[in-house]
């Protein structure tokens, strides 16, 4: 195993096309990134595994896609506008800027000791002390100027997607005929003008996120924190991330956010030269501070009548929030392994093997034919064909199969069918394991049942 194995998965990951430095071509961006062919279907994947767990496995959770740019009101009203900032410095020495608070915490876990001034720190990058500029508050929300009929006002990407759920939470109520308890779940893109540490997708200004709003009776909402705390993790240890790997954190209560009455996080930890932990989701307690607010800035009634006791109150918020972006990243890092695999010489080689379960695997199946001749591609072609109906299926039949099934096997594909030049006599194709890279013989007309009894169809 690599001693970085970040890097090796990075280097995988570009290399393969699961995700490129936005604007290569111009030397790329630090805060944004690109998914390429593989990391489109990898990422489709988790974010439909989320959506089917969370929302079309239940029938007291339903969708909504609220819009990306909203008005100043709604981040005024959400506290957002005033609280949602940071504050950074700038090292003279080497031009990083960083938050401060992440430079004062690594200090702190180092010396066992507070910093008594910001000279004593040194800059994570260079080392430098005493080369740190003023610290500077900024604003972590992106403002956006869209061309708009009416007299001017101001816009914001959103940070989360919760503000867009909260100011429609009467329209689905009454829509969708729910009560409470139940939920409104949003996937979608976030904007963040934070900087911050992490490394390969986390290093981004542009995130998605899977969030769940869960509205329930006051009183019941510490019950209901616990049982999505357990339904979140349980959801990530099925998809492939070991308990060992994961924990379970709660927020100080001095430390939660001004909307949070209780945040518990589910985290993952790095390994190899990266020993610290990446939050993966934070299910949060938000009790009716946001459809309280949103109530008193807009006048508009978000407060739900029981009729069985003929009182009226406002729901508390139970919040499950997935940061997606983070998730696939947990999910590479965890599924690249190297291993040895028997070459046509007699020996071994070394083998890398992304082992991603096969509801999120980027490709479903390979079609090889053993060679490019004459008779076989037709027949592999045809079965590719075929399969493709389901799966995503591809087709390749370039160098050797020895370099093919590793390329399949770095790529995570669970299965490769291999058609040669028995199949002309016997109709039957060999279908190789990635995991285990048993082969056994399958009839041409089986080779779709087989598969459907190994692998998801949606």
């Amino acid at each position: 195993m690599p001693a970085d194995r970040i890097d090796a998965v990075a280097s995988l990951a570009h290399r393969r096309g699961f995700a490129f430095p936005s604007g290569e071509v111009y030397g790329g961006q630090p805060v944004a990134w690109d998914y390429g062919p593989l990391g489109v279907e990898l990422k489709e994947h988790v974010r439909r595994q989320w959506w089917r767990t969370v929302v079309q496995h239940r029938d007291d959770v339903v969708g909504l896609d609220a819009a990306v740019i909203q008005p100043r009101p709604v981040f005024t009203a959400s506290g957002l506008l005033d609280t949602y900032t940071q504050t950074r410095v700038r090292c003279r020495a080497c031009d990083l800027t960083q938050p401060l608070d992440r430079i004062v915490e690594a200090f702190t876990v180092r010396r066992e000791q507070p910093a008594a001034a910001l000279a004593e720190l040194a800059c994570p990058s260079c080392g430098s002390r005493g080369s740190f500029t003023d610290p500077q508050r900024v604003n972590g929300l992106l403002e956006v100027s869209p061309d708009r009929p009416g007299p001017p006002d101001r816009y914001y990407l959103r940070p989360e997607a919760a503000p867009g759920t909260f100011v429609n939470f009467a329209n689905v109520m009454i829509a969708a005929r729910k009560k409470p308890p139940f939920g409104i779940a949003q996937v979608g893109r976030v904007f963040r003008n934070v900087v911050g540490p992490g490394e390969f997708l986390l290093r981004s200004h542009e995130r998605e996120r899977m969030e769940l709003e869960y509205f329930v009776e006051p009183g019941t909402d510490d019950d209901w924190l616990e049982y999505w705390a357990q339904r979140r993790w349980e959801w990530y240890v099925d998809l492939g991330l070991a308990p060992q790997q994961l924990r379970r954190t709660e927020m100080p209560l001095a430390g939660l956010p001004q909307h949070a009455k209780r945040i518990v996080e589910i985290e993952f930890q790095l390994g190899g030269a990266y020993q610290e932990f990446v939050v993966l989701e934070g299910i949060t307690n938000r009790a009716d501070y946001d459809l309280t607010a949103h109530a008193k800035h807009s006048g508009a009634d978000l407060s739900y009548f029981d009729q069985d006791r003929g009182e009226r109150w406002v729901p508390y918020a139970i919040e499950p929030a997935a940061d997606l972006t983070a998730t696939v990243f947990a999910l590479l890092l965890a599924a690249y392994d190297e291993d040895e695999a028997p070459n046509t010489k007699g020996g071994v080689d070394k083998r890398t093997v992304l082992r991603l379960d096969p509801r999120i695997a980027p490709v479903k199946v390979a079609v090889l034919p053993l060679s490019r001749n004459a008779d076989l591609s037709p027949k592999a072609r045809d079965l590719g064909a075929a399969l493709r109906r389901r799966w995503m299926v591809e087709f390749d039949d370039s160098q050797a199969i020895g370099r093919r099934y590793r390329r399949q096997d770095e790529i995570g594909t669970p299965y490769c069918v291999t058609v040669d030049f028995g199949t002309l006599t016997d109709d039957a194709v060999t279908v190789r394991d990635r995991d285990t890279m048993a082969q056994q013989r399958v009839s041409l007309d089986q080779v779709e049942r087989y598969l459907l009894e190994r692998l998801p169809t949606g």
